[in-house]
């Protein structure tokens, strides 16, 4: 029986990500070129046209991450560190998907990642995200669907992404939660404050179109096509109102998923339980969700979010 050459491995590796694990195209891509790289870069170091399994060592793959750590390309010195542990990353899920086929491979659990400075976190402290919520003023169409957008957004920790993608039909105004569709197709419960409800009600109330969209243009443009707010103009929405608020800080939706995140954390929810609420994965060659039951999320969200430290 013929052996299959790593580059055929790569793609039924990449099909198995589509397929099995739901993975969005843009993680296919990103995956493609980190492994074929990684198999330009054997083939050459092997000397060989097409290498396979065997070709595989412990100690090819030390070298390899030599290699990353010198590599530069034209008007580029090296590759950044973060560059360097997603190649890596994408290597370890290939082996481990190889692995699973009774192929003999270096153990990936075995490849670990190097130590990267952790980009700081940028988030707004309580008396900015009081003065971010009150920026829309007045009770016309705009002014209310901002004011509920930021609400949402700091109550729910939502991506932006997931934000714009919202329906009507995906809220009851009589019901606190509803579920979303996250990275790699992942649903989970997303929870509303009490304000964040009552200013949704507000908006949806002034409303008088039928488009199915949660949040949409109020003013006709060129392209009528679709009234649904693009991800780009919620970040012009978030930027405007901060700016509004005389906040000097480079604001943008994710800030208020962070914000959500250190609110929850600060009053003392558990770390995986805001995992849980936001819907991360960890950064590793697999994503893993924490599993914790929707009552437990509620009752987190409920006893932790937007309370003062030792308010009861």
């Amino acid at each position: 029986m013929k052996t299959k050459t790593l580059s055929e491995l790569k793609n039924e590796f990449l099909e198995y990500l589509e397929i099995e694990r739901n993975r969005a195209p843009k993680t296919l891509v990103n995956y493609d070129r980190y492994l074929d790289r990684f198999i330009r870069w054997l083939n050459e170091f092997i000397k060989k046209e097409e290498s396979d399994i065997g070709d595989l060592t412990d100690d090819c793959i030390r070298k390899y991450r030599i290699f990353l750590n010198r590599v530069a390309k034209e008007g580029e010195v090296g590759l950044k560190k973060i560059t360097q542990d997603y190649h890596i990353i994408a290597l370890r899920g290939f082996l481990k998907y190889v692995a699973k086929k009774g192929l003999p491979v270096p153990t990936p659990e075995k490849i670990e990642l190097g130590k990267t400075e952790r980009k700081e976190i940028e988030f707004l402290e309580r008396e900015e995200i009081e003065r971010l919520l009150a920026s829309p003023k007045g009770t016309n169409l705009d002014s209310l669907r901002d004011r509920a957008i930021l609400e949402i957004l700091f109550s729910s920790g939502l991506r932006v992404s997931e934000l714009a993608s919202l329906n009507r039909e995906n809220f009851s105004l009589t019901n606190n939660e509803f579920t979303v569709k996250g990275k790699g197709g992942k649903r989970r419960v997303v929870f509303l404050s009490e304000a964040a409800q009552k200013a949704l009600y507000m908006y949806l109330k002034k409303r008088t179109d039928t488009d199915e969209a949660l949040f949409v243009r109020h003013h006709k443009t060129k392209d009528d096509s679709t009234l649904r707010l693009s991800v780009r103009t919620v970040q012009r929405i978030v930027k405007k109102h901060s700016s509004r608020a005389g906040i000097t800080k480079d604001i943008h939706p994710h800030t208020l998923r962070h914000s959500f995140a250190t609110d929850l954390l600060r009053n003392g929810a558990d770390i995986r339980s805001v995992q849980a609420l936001l819907g991360h994965s960890s950064i590793s060659t697999t994503q893993v969700y924490t599993h914790i039951t929707d009552k437990h999320l509620k009752e987190i969200h409920e006893e932790f979010h937007r309370k003062k430290k030792g308010e009861k």
